[in-house]
């Protein structure tokens, strides 16, 4: 063997050391460090930590005198020297490099250099503490207004030591970041904000907006309603008022925000509104900062649209979104606006806010279109006190649709679900949100590229927090996984290369952190044990490093217990990522569409398994965009256009081109009613934008300015019935051959809904002007929920009754819940076993659950202001279910009240004739012992009181009509002759309880039909007129009862004469000369078109009426036409014949149209009667109606008739005045000698100074001024209160009546109710009650002092002052008088919201319009229809027409809308009521 030499020997371990190093270092590539912990100690808990954009710089905020910096994302730290206090810290939003410190004084600090070094700076006031006191610029970042506060001594504030103070806020402002002295802009705001604060806003650069307040309160506590909102782009060296396009009624800002290109200011009215409730808030948006348009909500969320019930949530730079608080549980609807910002539709209902008013609605972060929402599943149960059950939705398109989030197919420990994965329902995966946020920064995304993660349960709702797991999803929510038992904070780094999360329900002593998008998970040891409850990373979560703020354990306390601990994990992958390692991810390349406004879009990103990090720090992903082709979706209607049936079709006549259609024949270039939504980028494809040629014809040249136009439509059938969706352009018409139309734009052009199907009923909601329901001839029912933008179907659980109830009832409040009757075996008339059945739907007919059979009517208890349990149903019930309900044989019927949708059942009465609400009490016919009938009423439906009659006026001896009870007094015609050709009878008056009726007037005129010739004026308190028959005892010898007008303008107190003209309106003197003569009008009796109300809701004091000038009323043939501009007091003949009428543009048009045959003509005025032009349409017709919107407001209107020769066949007439005018009427609070309106108030032409003891004065258009007064605003008026009491502040008491002197005296043989008042009078801390006289103030005046006719001998009340609270239960029920008579009960006919046919009248759920009150929707006062009919037509069947006799007489085109249907026994009607406004 041979021997290896010692040297030898001794170099080996040289060589094999040599060839370990060189290997160490090849691999040296390949190895990879563990991840760096650093721990840092303080004393307290940071208030705020935020990092400088783009840099690992980081400033927190730890106390009051402590300012901590790192340079290195919180590895170490150092506090900030230079500054002293600190009370509030804000980075600046558009620089990466200024922040400000916010002292408690007048110093303050900032940074030019991401902190480095910091300057200070005084203000001349300290900041505010009301909001934050900074506001930037989007595009000049050393643009920065400060606000601050000032206070002075004296009033305002008073301190407990004795001392008081009023303060107020003035704006600042700095051109260079506060390097010199911030210099005064305005005092007295609320705030002020550039309207560049995004820059996205397409505004003037130097635009500024603030809200202040013209003068500073003496009490030193600023009211809202004096707020203002101010424009200037000098720094408000000179100052301009925004009146948000409403004028004087832009006051009232409490807010205002800027939101992508958005801005939003928020508007409330002074004062109460409808309901005793403080006026809704509204809101006005704008683009460009100079035309703003007021937001269009759907009419269900109105009345919950109040100051702090709205959150404007994430929004894109092509619609806006808003969240509108619905219940005060916090609970809201999601509202998705239009382009503009303007027009709003619901998104998604029942979402979930907390206290704060922050929305569960987030977007994922890069990825346009797709956000994630939470909505209460539990609603009711919710309001009623349980706990919110959440359910978790996910949109991929901007909220036009959601989806269900799909939960993980198996939980982490590879276990099932309990719960069945194919119900989404029952089995879905829920994520706590924004409203419950744990973290800082976006709760579920990051810039990581499809990554999301959420901590959540699965199943029907989401669970409490502490019983939740980690999710997380990488292809931007489609699909989940499970990666952790228990809930954990998570932060995303590197552009989602590194995953970290933390415990979040105990303390830990580790964070997890992965590689691989979640699918190994490994420990990071952090050496401490802590209560997590901050995870953050630099803002664009491209950095390896992260920020974990922790509270240690009670006995590690050494140095602080609170600590920041910097976690490193750069270094521990062991290269950068090339393009090997990365893939192309498309956004939603698995849901239904990958293109949203015409792009697809795309991220490369690191594949999940590949071995390294991106390291792009602070640089975030590049999101590309791959043009799609075109499509529909990707248009929206063109300026002038409006979406109809799906397609755009014009507004109304289009303006052509300079130039073009100089010549007969002519075609034109004009737009094909389409344009690309702004911001759309799709390419080829479907081209619907390309101008198209048009024919001249119909169109409107620049010359043809100042005219009249018109357009012509002739219909294959009758029209039987047109309903216009309210506060909208949208009209539907059903025709006698069963279709159906529609129109977008007040009828200038129509379009067939549904071609295929017969149309048997058009039912409108009355309580939601988006939603109406077309009945068919089987189950399947048509609607809307946006006044025709689109229509679906649900289907019903049996046919339709035919058995006279109403087919639908709807609830007042939550517009999905309806009360469907359907009848069952009733398809022979012999049948032994027709009964109706009820059903309702809270889901809007997703799923019906029945209600009862062999019921006479089913309806919820609750009205608009009938505040009972929301979810009772009452029903008129057959006591024995079985037979033919077509022929119930005496069955007796009961009431039944059901609590919780009918299930907890109470017998209220045993036998009833029916039941009805009536403002807020709930009224009951009772039958007693079969021969009498009684009225109950309830406040409550659990405690009934009898109401109680004068003598000789019991129920079952006259027939009766309910007629108005807007002035807290019920109105009462009582039938006294009944004999056929020969009906008159009295109106009485009830006090303000409604517990005693005194006559108002005598021989009121009425026919055969159930109709009263009574009216009252719409907008105007207590003027009415009826026409009384003057010889009461001869017409029925004579066969002819001689009518004559009379008015009252005190509320019935006292009734006079019209007041005749001089002459007539050819200027030719009346014939009629004798003190005898007066101006006598026709009524609701003589009306071919009951719809024509003598008054408008928007022209206050108009009235237009036909009649003659005489000793009593001549025939309808032999009437000319009147007006009076001053509510009755004087009157104008302003043509000669009967005419129809119509006003619009809020009484600045009149429209005419003859009345006494067939006319090719109208005749319109634009001074208010003054003067009468021709318009000529073209076709001879026989006109059955003019209509326009209901509000009065609009310039177009439409005819609706029959040529003479084509009686089968309607022709409609589109009439447009709009540019007749094209000048808007100014009006100028500051100077109202220089606009053109007047002031004008009822009392100038009458005898009283006041009315109901105030004067008011309304503003109105100057008669001869050349402009229109445009959309409706709520009426500007004052009321001058406190006016004294005089004689005619009160009427007669129970039992009187005013003789011929005008003194009330005592009814022959009646005895005056007892003279004590104690009762009623000496409750609460009254000390003196009077003695009862024969008058008795008008419930509705509210005059003080002068005379006291009610008031006898004043007697001291009994016992202690202030110790008989309560009161009588009648002293707060409004009675209600029912009858029992062969002819029928009667009911108050109303002019509301829907017009014509069977719109919206009255108040009923059914058919019923507005409660509240003023002008919007006065008490629209008809006449009185027969009741019993109403029971039939309420049941939708406009079938029914052309086969019951009865009904031809009612054809329902004649009436703007039905009231409420209560079905009524064949041997006892009930006599129904008037709802009050």
């Amino acid at each position: 063997m041979a021997r290896i030499p010692r040297a030898s020997r001794g170099a080996a371990p040289v060589l094999l050391l040599l060839l370990a190093a060189l290997v160490s270092v090849m691999l040296l590539p390949l190895a990879h460090a563990a991840p760096e912990v650093t721990i840092t100690r303080f004393k307290q808990y940071p208030k705020k930590l935020f990092y400088f954009d783009d840099s690992e710089v980081v400033l927190m905020h730890e106390s009051d005198s402590s300012l901590q910096r790192s340079t290195n994302e919180g590895k170490t730290w150092s506090q900030v020297e230079q500054v002293t206090e600190v009370f509030k810290v804000f980075e600046h939003p558009f620089s990466k490099e200024i922040a400000f410190v916010i002292g408690k004084h007048k110093k303050h600090w900032v940074t030019h250099n991401r902190g480095e070094s910091w300057l200070s700076f005084e203000t001349g006031r300290e900041a505010t503490r009301s909001s934050s006191p900074l506001s930037f610029h989007a595009t000049q970042p050393d643009w920065i207004l400060f606000q601050g506060t000032a206070c002075e001594k004296g009033g305002g504030i008073k301190w407990p030591w004795g001392s008081s103070q009023t303060c107020w806020d003035e704006t600042f402002y700095t051109k260079d970041a506060f390097r010199t002295e911030a210099r005064k802009m305005l005092a007295l705001t609320s705030e002020c904000k550039f309207a560049r604060t995004k820059k996205e806003v397409e505004a003037p650069e130097s635009l500024i907006f603030c809200v202040a307040f013209s003068a500073k309160a003496e009490d030193g506590q600023q009211k809202y309603e004096d707020a203002r909102l101010f424009q200037s782009q000098d720094w408000f060296e000179s100052k301009e008022y925004v009146d948000l396009g409403i004028g004087k009624q832009a006051r009232g800002v409490v807010g205002m925000g800027i939101v992508s290109k958005f801005m939003v200011v928020a508007v409330k009215s002074p004062g109460e509104g409808k309901d005793g409730n403080a006026n809704p808030m509204q809101l006005y948006v704008s683009t460009d900062g100079k035309a703003w348009n007021q937001a269009q909500f759907p009419h269900s969320v109105l009345p919950d649209l109040v100051e702090n019930a709205y959150t404007i949530v994430e929004s894109t730079t092509h619609s806006l979104a808003i969240d509108v608080l619905s219940s005060n549980k916090g609970i809201g609807n999601l509202f998705v606006s239009s382009s503009h910002g303007t027009q709003f539709v619901q998104s998604l209902m029942d979402t979930n806010r907390n206290e704060r008013g922050i929305v569960d609605y987030e977007q994922i972060y890069g990825l346009e279109g797709v956000g994630i929402a939470n909505a209460v599943v539990n609603r009711e149960e919710v309001i009623g006190g349980a706990v919110k059950e959440l359910f978790s939705w996910i949109s991929y398109d901007d909220g036009s649709s959601w989806t269900n989030i799909k939960p993980p197919a198996k939980k982490l420990d590879g276990s099932n679900w309990d719960c069945n994965l194919d119900d989404p329902a029952s089995c879905s995966l829920h994520l706590h949100s924004v409203s419950d946020r744990k973290n800082l920064g976006d709760v579920f995304s990051s810039t990581a590229p499809g990554y999301v993660m959420g901590v959540g349960s699965v199943g029907s709702h989401l669970l409490p927090y502490d019983q939740c797991e980690t999710f997380l999803s990488t292809d931007a929510g489609l699909n989940w996984r499970m990666v952790h038992d228990g809930a954990h904070l998570y932060e995303f780094g590197d552009q989602g290369s590194v995953l970290v999360m933390v415990d979040d329900e105990q303390a830990t002593d580790h964070v997890d952190y992965t590689f691989d998008g979640g699918q190994t998970w490994k420990e990071l040891d952090l050496g401490i044990k802590v209560r997590a409850l901050v995870l953050t990373t630099i803002p664009d979560s491209t950095s390896q490093k992260f920020l974990l703020l922790g509270q240690a354990m009670r006995g590690d306390a050494t140095g602080g217990r609170f600590v920041t601990i910097f976690l490193d994990f750069a270094g521990t992958q062991p290269r950068q990522c090339g393009n090997g390692d990365t893939e192309i991810w498309y956004a939603r390349s698995t849901s239904e569409s990958e293109c949203l406004m015409g792009h697809k879009q795309w991220y490369a990103r690191r594949k999940l398994d590949a071995k390294c990090y991106m390291g792009n720090k602070f640089e975030d992903p590049v999101g590309h965009e791959e043009n799609c082709k075109c499509t529909k979706a990707d248009y929206e209607c063109d300026f002038n256009y409006v979406l109809q049936d799906g397609k755009c079709v014009a507004a109304g006549p289009e303006t052509v081109p300079p130039g073009a259609c100089k010549n007969p024949g002519e075609k034109y270039m004009g737009s094909s009613g389409y344009r690309k939504i702004p911001g759309n980028t799709c390419e080829g494809g479907v081209k619907l934008d390309d101008k198209v040629q048009k024919d001249c014809t119909g169109t409107r040249k620049p010359e043809d300015n100042g005219k009249v136009s018109s357009v012509v439509h002739s219909f294959e059938a009758k029209v039987l019935r047109h309903n216009y969706f309210a506060n909208s352009l949208t009209i539907l018409l059903h025709m006698s051959d069963g279709s159906a139309w529609q129109s977008s734009n007040e009828g200038y052009s129509w379009t067939q809904l549904e071609k295929d199907t017969k149309f048997l009923s058009i039912i409108m909601h009355p309580f939601d002007d988006q939603r109406a329901y077309l009945l068919t001839e089987g189950k399947n029912i048509w609607y809307t929920t946006d006044r025709g933008g689109s229509w679906n179907t649900f289907t019903v659980p049996e046919d339709p009754n035919n058995l006279g109830i109403p087919v639908f009832d709807f609830h007042p409040e939550k517009s999905d819940r309806l009360i469907f009757t359907g009848s069952v075996d009733c398809q022979s008339e012999v049948s032994s076993s027709c009964r109706a059945k009820a059903f309702y739907t809270e889901d809007h007919g997703r799923r019906w659950k029945e209600i009862e059979s062999y019921i006479k009517s089913c309806q919820w208890a609750r009205d608009t202001q009938l505040k009972v349990d929301d979810r009772m149903i009452i029903c008129e019930s057959y006591k024995d279910k079985k037979g033919s309900q077509r022929r119930p044989e005496n069955n007796q019927m009961q009431l039944i009240a059901g609590g919780n949708y009918y299930r907890n059942k109470d017998v209220l009465f045993d036998s009833v004739v029916g039941w009805t609400t009536f403002s807020e009490f709930l009224f009951v016919a009772e039958l007693k012992d079969r021969m009498s009938l009684t009225l109950q009423v309830s406040l409550d439906s659990k405690q009934w009181a009898e109401a109680q009659f004068p003598p000789g006026l019991r129920v079952e001896n006259h027939a009766y009509t309910i007629l108005e009870s807007n002035t807290h007094a019920v109105f009462l015609h009582m039938t006294m002759n009944a004999k056929q050709g020969s009906e008159w009878g009295s109106i009485y008056k009830s006090n303000s309880n409604g517990t005693y009726y005194s006559l108002s007037v005598e021989h009121v005129n009425r026919n055969s039909k159930g109709y009263v010739d009574f009216e009252k004026m719409i907008g105007l308190d207590g003027i009415a007129m009826v026409n009384i028959v003057a010889n009461p005892d001869h017409a029925d010898i004579a066969g002819k009862k001689k009518l004559q007008s009379r008015i009252t303008h005190n509320d019935g107190g006292r009734w006079t004469p019209l007041t005749p003209p001089a002459k007539d309106s050819l200027g030719q003197a009346y014939k009629c000369d004798t003190t005898a003569c007066g101006l006598h009008v026709h009524g609701y009796t003589a009306r071919r078109d009951p719809k024509a109300t003598y008054s408008s809701p928007s022209a206050v004091g108009f009235m237009l009426a036909v009649g003659n000038v005489g000793e009593e009323l001549a025939a309808y043939e032999d009437s000319d036409i009147f007006l009076t501009r001053d509510g009755g007091s004087t009157w104008q003949e302003v043509h000669k014949d009967a005419h129809m009428w119509e006003y619009g543009d809020s009484g600045s048009i009149l429209v005419l149209v003859n009345d006494e045959g067939p006319t090719d003509h109208i005749l319109f005025s634009i001074d208010q009667g003054l003067s009468w032009n021709t318009y000529t349409f073209g076709e001879r017709l026989r006109v059955q109606t003019i209509q326009t919107v209901p509000q009065d407001t609009s310039r177009r209107f439409f005819l609706i008739g029959q040529r003479p020769s084509d009686k089968d066949r309607s022709v409609l007439i589109h009439l447009d005045f709009s540019h007749v005018f094209t000048r808007r009427c100014d009006y100028d609070a500051q100077n109202p000698n220089n606009d053109d309106y007047e002031l004008w108030s009822p009392a100038e032409n009458r005898k009283e100074e006041c009315l109901f003891g105030r004067r008011m004065f309304y503003h109105r258009r100057i008669r001869d001024r050349e402009c229109y007064v445009g959309e409706k605003i709520e009426q500007l008026h004052s009321i001058e209160r406190g006016c004294t009491c005089t004689a005619a502040d009160f009427e007669c008491e129970f039992n009187y009546y005013r003789d011929s002197s005008g003194k009330c005296v005592l009814v022959d043989g009646a005895s005056p109710l007892d003279k004590s008042t104690e009762a009623e009078t000496c409750i609460g801390f009254n000390s003196t009650w009077y003695e009862r006289t024969a008058y008795r103030k008008i419930p509705y005046s509210s005059c003080i002092d002068g005379e006291t006719l009610d008031r006898g001998l004043p007697h001291a009340c009994p016992g202690l002052v202030g110790a008989r609270l309560g009161g009588l239960f009648w002293a707060s029920i409004v009675l209600l008088p029912f009858a029992c008579a062969a002819l029928g009960g009667y009911w108050w006919y109303a002019k509301a919201g829907g017009r014509p046919g069977a719109i919206r009248l009255g108040e009923h759920r059914a058919y019923g319009g507005d409660r509240s009150s003023g002008l919007s929707t006065a008490v629209n006062v008809l006449a009185s229809v027969p009741y019993f009919l109403l029971g039939l037509i309420s049941a939708g069947w406009s079938a029914l027409e052309r086969h019951v006799p009865a009904l031809d007489r009612f054809s329902l085109q004649r009436r703007r809308a039905p009231y409420r249907a209560v079905p009524i026994d064949d041997d006892a009607e009930l006599l129904g009521e008037y709802e009050d406004d």
